[in-house]
């Protein structure tokens, strides 16, 4: 059977650059069928897809999430890249990132992106980036560089297993988390990083965007390690009680009293709060754990595609 290998592209008005893109994939990876998915461009970006050779189609519910949710469940492959079409990554290097991926029978590889050029990230993208890839590593005990990149290969056995839950930007924080938590075997490489053409805008609102990535990372984190994230909570919940309590403690040690009597109801709601949150991680841990064993059952059953005269009727 042969390999067939997908590029899954999606835009919103990259007229300017889509053409481009699809020009490198065409000439670094010949052997791929190049889908372009137009999430309701105003300007000429599918049919400057489609003229380019690329095969056109459309979701019109807006959101890269929503893009990549419908492309990973309309495209049957062996193998998976995912680009932006907006010319800022190094097609060049997806040629040998693809090697990687099947030599080494990996389930992602990520292009970390290298900035070579003055002007690639807005101001406040850069460090918004190292934060939130800080509080992955953090809470999932990973080593990635670049959580948010656009540039990634993806194996069969991820596209057809992974939930997509996202509606937007949020996506690759997504991928990222559901690699480390299923502990799927995934690399990162260094890509050359560069600023966006004249007359292409980034549809990437820094504040918004940044936001929705950190409630999207706040409720994976809850999804997925929840004892970690009910702790943290009662911790916090102990140790605000704690604080109200020792002022009481001190007049009563002191008088034999409890002046402050309302303080003291509301410590005790406070650490009973703190006991029922760790019960409540200790309970949701053992069924994520549970839901974590049948996923990962589907995805060592995961088989590559069936030709179609292998296909059962």
């Amino acid at each position: 059977m042969t390999e067939k290998i997908a590029v899954l592209i999606s835009c919103y008005n990259e007229e300017t650059t889509i053409v481009k893109v699809i020009n490198e994939f065409c000439r670094f990876v010949p052997q791929a069928e190049i889908y372009v998915y137009d999430n309701n461009s105003t300007d000429g970006t599918a049919q400057a897809a489609a003229k380019a050779g690329a095969l056109v189609r459309r979701e019109p519910r807006q959101g890269k999430g929503n893009v990549v949710r419908r492309m990973f469940a309309d495209i049957d492959a062996d193998i998976y890249i995912m680009a932006d079409g907006d010319g800022t990554y190094d097609i060049s290097q997806v040629p040998e990132m693809i090697k990687e991926l099947r030599d080494n029978n990996l389930d992602m590889i990520v292009g970390a992106r290298k900035e070579n050029h003055a002007g690639c990230y807005r101001p406040g993208h850069r460090l918004g980036n190292r934060l939130l890839t800080f509080l992955v590593n953090f809470f999932l005990k990973g080593n990635l560089q670049d959580i948010l990149s656009g540039l990634r290969v993806f194996s069969r056995r991820f596209v057809k297993n992974f939930p997509a839950t996202s509606r937007g930007f949020e996506i690759e924080t997504e991928f990222s988390i559901f690699a480390l938590s299923r502990r799927l075997p995934i690399k990162e490489t260094e890509t050359d990083y560069f600023p966006r053409p004249e007359g292409s805008v980034s549809k990437l609102s820094t504040w918004n965007d940044g936001v929705k990535i950190l409630k999207t990372i706040i409720n994976l984190v809850k999804e997925e390690r929840p004892l970690l994230f009910f702790t943290i909570i009662a911790t916090m919940l102990f140790s605000g009680g704690t604080a109200l309590a020792v002022p009481i403690f001190v007049d009563y040690a002191r008088t034999g009293l409890v002046p402050r009597f309302p303080t003291a109801i509301l410590i005790t709601g406070i650490m009973i709060c703190a006991v029922v949150s760790f019960l409540i991680g200790l309970v949701l841990d053992s069924i994520a754990a549970a839901r974590k064993e049948a996923a990962h059952q589907n995805y060592l059953h995961t088989t590559q595609r069936k030709t179609p005269d292998e296909i059962d009727f």
